[in-house]
């Protein structure tokens, strides 16, 4: 089920750091601080430090709509993803696109690749061209992006993932949840002999997040779990070979839960490659319900995440906002779309079409 939260009242200001901010923070005048913008090595080495320090700690952007439009707002909105490729998010914004095409907004892309700091100067460059709205993928940002988002004039969404402080709008669900569902799942069935794979979690939160809710719920039945975090990206290839380590290492397990569906695929093929039977000797989920996830053989068992309802529910919201000036005039609000455990023939032995 969906539910939506009231957050605790942001305190982030409406008001636009300024170029004589700037400018006063470093003790400089405002011209060598509009100098430094156009050509940092232009400045004297002496108060070059000083005016960056200042541009980093009062999150200043330049506004590259300058003079008589200074204070308006084009019809774009900033739009952060991790990843260009990855279709649960490619879903979202498609979702996002189809609602602010109807009142007459663009967006703006971009994707950090899970790089630390590209965040940061992605939002920088968005909220130069002082879009109506900024939209941001989860609500864990380092200290430089979270400034610039607080200095923003801009309505914030933060999407795919649920937090306890949002800047204005946070749309999405808990992926800790969502590892829990999957573990009681297997549990239910009787699995005991467990793994999860999942591919570079040290940057990607949200797969964490779901490796540590499904591992708490199989401890809390004394149940170890067995984690493979396998570095690169997710490719049916990283589940072949995770599955290969697994085996060396735990000849008998009986079930694994993959991050995304597109590692539990390749993992369905090792083991067909391996005449290990699914589900009789070995049950496998996955996350996404992803379009081939039903009609693999044998269909998988997943998660939806109601990818295109997030987009809906944050476009919908944020053209709500842009009727209001300021925006912290509205309440920070948290909407939780929810997710749906889909359950199939990878660790159930019900009878499929594939089967008939």
């Amino acid at each position: 089920m969906s539910q939506t939260a009231k957050a605790p009242r942001s305190r982030r200001s409406t008001n636009r750091v300024t170029m004589d901010d700037v400018a006063a923070r470093a003790r400089v005048s405002a011209s060598s601080v509009s100098l430094f913008l156009r050509n940092p090595e232009a400045v004297s080495p002496r108060i070059a430090p000083r005016i960056k320090q200042a541009i980093d700690v009062l999150g200043y952007v330049p506004n590259l709509l300058a003079g008589s439009l200074a204070a308006a707002r084009t019809r774009a909105i900033g739009v952060v993803v991790p990843s260009l490729g990855n279709a649960f998010f490619s879903a979202t914004v498609a979702a996002m696109q189809t609602e602010f095409d109807r009142h007459g907004y663009q967006l703006l892309l971009g994707a950090t690749e899970y790089q630390p700091g590209r965040e940061a100067d992605l939002v920088r460059t968005f909220l130069s061209w002082s879009p109506t709205a900024l939209v941001v993928t989860g609500c864990r940002h380092d200290d430089e992006t979270r400034a610039l988002l607080r200095s923003a004039r801009a309505p914030v969404a933060e999407m795919w993932e649920l937090g306890d402080q949002p800047f204005d709008l946070q749309v999405g669900f808990s992926h800790y949840a969502a590892g829990e569902a999957v573990a009681r799942h297997m549990l239910e069935i009787g699995a005991r002999r467990v793994a999860f794979i999942g591919a570079r979690m040290a940057s990607d939160v949200r797969a964490r997040q779901r490796c540590e809710g499904f591992s708490r719920e199989m401890l809390k039945a004394g149940i170890e779990a067995r984690i493979e975090d396998v570095p690169g990206d997710a490719s049916p290839q990283t589940g072949a070979h995770a599955l290969a380590d697994i085996l060396q290492n735990m000849p008998d397990v009986d079930a694994i839960a993959c991050s995304n569906d597109v590692i539990a695929l390749g993992v369905l093929f090792e083991a067909q490659r391996r005449g290990i039977p699914i589900p009789q000797q070995l049950r496998v989920a996955g996350f996404g319900d992803l379009p081939f996830s039903e009609e693999c053989v044998p269909p998988l068992t997943t998660v939806q995440p109601r990818a295109n309802e997030i987009g809906l529910r944050i476009a919908q919201e944020l053209m709500e906002r842009t009727d209001h000036e300021p925006a912290d005039d509205i309440e920070p609000r948290i909407v939780d779309v929810g997710f749906e455990l889909v359950v199939r023939a990878s660790t159930s032995n019900v009878l499929t079409d594939h089967d008939a």
